[in-house]
């Protein structure tokens, strides 16, 4: 039975170029899609750019022109990366259209209708000098439950906590610096809370993740607030229906623009839209985001859907974040790659490939060691994969007219490679793409193995065996031809130019199923070349240079560039005050995940014999493994302070935004554990 299903990513925000760890995601969904629709299914995938917000609108003043401008610049910049990486779209839009303007208002007026919206007076951060409200993000200050300084106005990425922007102590507004005063304001807000017993039950319907569902069942059992969904003038989105001032906050809009890029879709080409979004829909809907949206896609997001009585996703499904080289992706250390860089210098195929030999269906981090890289695409793909086709070609095409032999000499080995298709979907179907790399690397090895077995350049020598040559390399062919339909979704542009080479139409998923036989091929052209380290030297070199020069720029337009990528220096303190913090090197003994903290790891630290428990908030920059050994330090006579996770006695050192961009700070070496840094 054909399905009909409908796939979206994470919506890329229109304010910066697109990077290589966005790229994690889109080819994680662009072959499930493709999959899907090698095997005869029905399947659309779309996405949009999400166009809204405060950071939209202050980027395009800083650059002298209007959010429009700015918005349809990054539109067709972003359009040309994902083009570049074979990202096949079925419809690629943006949230500020007039679609999503009526799907937005009509979700609103629903859940208004239903008494899920309400309003209130609220006390709001304003920025004086700016002459404007300010979003979370735009605040920072000490975090109200843990004391850490520099955490953004909505959370603590050392503690976990959540709370309002004006509980922030000493905040300061990152665009002019100044501190915000607290100005009463009429906010409208999601009523979260009547989604309860609905909420429970979506998440315990499968189609989420378990270990995001753990996370997402705490939020739910400690209450679930009310979601603030409007923001004041001056904001770049869509105004609220009945008010002259207020807007809808980015976050409500940006994933009904799933379904205004599929109603943009079907108003081309004649699709029901209600077929997919309709209660009743029978069609899937899967999204693929990164796990540190999953609370808008797990909980926001389907309270949205049911309010509006549109159908729930199928799933969400959730992936981790990429680094490079074993640590997170560094502006400093030139490895935070925008994608249209690399693409300057390397080929896009590899990429998809290494990032498939990483990828599962879990939500772990998976690392772009840029060695690795290179040896295991030249080793699987040019070494293994390609050349089986280069080895048995030249002798079709020079020795028997580009003619195939009219059977294989060993249908039992070939029958391997078609038994394969089903477990090797099953991964491809599960999102377990690591997996099926693996089967079809083992069936690779297979095909080398048969050749270098029957010697082929060895029997085209002797004129009683050199008609044998043409049997061994029928069979050869056909197993590559198999090989390729199973990579297809993994490497569209290898699959296509090997179509042409085999001259037998366009691969779907059966096609290996019938080996090609008493048949003509075409002439064959070199498929796939290796990488070379100067290319990856090239491309790194050519990024630090495009992050200098972005660099660059924002420091010449400091009013309001400083406070947006600088934190202001605190006031001012005495030597006696300094002294009474003791830091000290400490050696990192142990690291490990916390049970139910998505941002805390466990950290056993040996400041010189003495051994201290800190529980800290780097888990999104940091695997636990990469630390053990490592020194750092750490604030020795700071409090101990009483988790739900245990006892933390101490805090490490950090420098960064948090985030990924977090940098736990290490000495030279020769520092020894237990000495005083002073």
């Amino acid at each position: 039975m054909t399905r009909k299903i409908l796939v979206t990513s994470a919506l890329p925000y229109a304010n910066g170029p697109i990077h290589i760890g966005h790229m994690v995601e889109y080819i994680q969904t662009d072959i499930w899609a493709r999959f899907q629709r090698l095997r005869g299914n029905h399947c659309y995938y779309v996405c949009a750019d999400d166009a809204h917000g405060t950071p939209i609108m202050l980027r395009a003043q800083q650059e002298g022109i209007t959010p429009q401008e700015l918005i349809d610049n990054m539109n067709t910049e972003h359009r040309a990366d994902f083009a570049g990486f074979n990202i096949q779209f079925d419809n690629y839009h943006t949230t500020h259209s007039e679609e999503n303007r009526i799907l937005s208002e009509q979700v609103y007026l629903a859940a208004k209708e239903a008494g899920h919206i309400d309003t209130r007076v609220i006390k709001q951060a304003y920025d004086p000098e700016a002459e404007m409200f300010l979003p979370d993000r735009f605040i920072k200050g000490e975090c109200p439950k843990c004391g850490a300084k520099d955490q953004y106005g909505d959370n603590c990425e050392v503690c976990g906590a959540t709370y309002s922007n004006t509980e922030v102590v000493n905040p300061y507004s990152v665009v002019t610096g100044a501190t915000p005063i607290e100005k009463d304001s009429e906010h409208y807000f999601f009523k979260l809370s009547n989604f309860k017993e609905f909420l429970e039950k979506w998440l315990a319907s499968g189609s989420v993740q378990k270990e995001v569902v753990n996370k997402m069942n705490e939020w739910v059992e400690d209450g679930l607030s009310d979601w603030d969904i409007s923001r004041d003038a001056p904001y770049w989105g869509f105004k609220i229906p009945g008010t002259e001032d207020k807007y809808f906050y980015v976050w409500l809009d940006a994933p009904i623009g799933y379904l205004a890029s599929f109603k943009n879709l079907c108003d081309k080409n004649g699709e029901n839209f209600d077929d997919y979004w309709a209660k009743d829909s029978t069609a899937e809907v899967h999204h693929f985001i990164g796990k540190d949206i999953a609370y808008f896609h797990t909980l926001f997001w389907p309270a949205q859907l049911e309010a509006a009585g549109y159908r729930l996703p199928t799933s969400v499904n959730c992936h981790g974040f990429l680094k490079v080289n074993g640590e997170k992706m560094s502006k400093s250390r030139g490895t935070f790659i925008q994608a249209r860089v690399f693409l300057n210098h390397l080929p896009a195929e590899q990429l998809r490939y290494y990032f498939a030999s990483k990828l599962n269906n879990t939500i772990d981090d998976l690392d772009l060691n840029l060695e690795d890289f290179q040896q295991r695409a030249n080793s699987d793909l040019v070494g293994k994969v390609v050349n089986i086709a280069s080895r048995c070609a030249s002798f079709i095409n020079k020795k028997f007219d580009s003619k195939l032999s009219a059977e294989l000499p060993d249908p039992k080995l070939y029958a391997k490679f078609t038994a394969a298709s089903d477990e090797i979907a099953e991964s491809y179907e599960s999102r377990q793409y690591s997996r099926a790399m693996r089967q079809i690397m083992a069936l690779a090895d297979l095909a080398n193995q048969y050749i270098d077995e029957n010697k082929p350049w060895v029997l085209i020598k002797d004129e009683e065996t050199k008609d044998q040559v043409q049997g061994i390399c029928t069979q050869g062919v056909n197993m590559f031809r198999a090989l390729l339909c199973y990579l297809k979704p993994v490497l569209p542009e290898l699959a296509e130019n090997a179509e042409k080479f085999l001259n037998a139409g366009e691969m779907d998923w059966t096609s290996a199923q019938s080996p090609l036989l008493n048949h003509e091929l075409g002439k064959f052209k070199a498929l796939m070349t290796r990488i070379e380290p100067t290319q990856i030297e090239a491309m790194l070199d050519e990024n630090k240079q495009v992050l200098e020069a972005i660099q660059a720029a924002a420091a010449d337009k400091p009013e309001l560039s400083k406070h947006l990528t600088d934190d202001q220096i605190k006031p001012e303190i005495t030597y006696e005050d300094f002294d009474k913090v003791d830091l000290r090197i400490a050696t990192i003994e142990k690291a490990d995940h916390v049970k139910g903290a998505d941002k805390l790891l466990c950290l056993t630290l040996d400041i010189g014999g003495e051994k201290r428990q800190v529980f800290a908030g780097i888990k999104s920059a940091y695997d636990p493994e990469s630390l053990v050994g490592k020194q750092t330090v750490m604030v020795a006579n700071l409090a101990p302070r009483k988790m739900r996770f245990g006892m933390s006695e101490g805090m490490v050192l950090a420098a960064g935004p948090g985030g990924s961009d977090l940098f736990i700070l290490q000495p030279d070496p020769g520092a020894e554990a237990g000495m005083r840094v002073k």
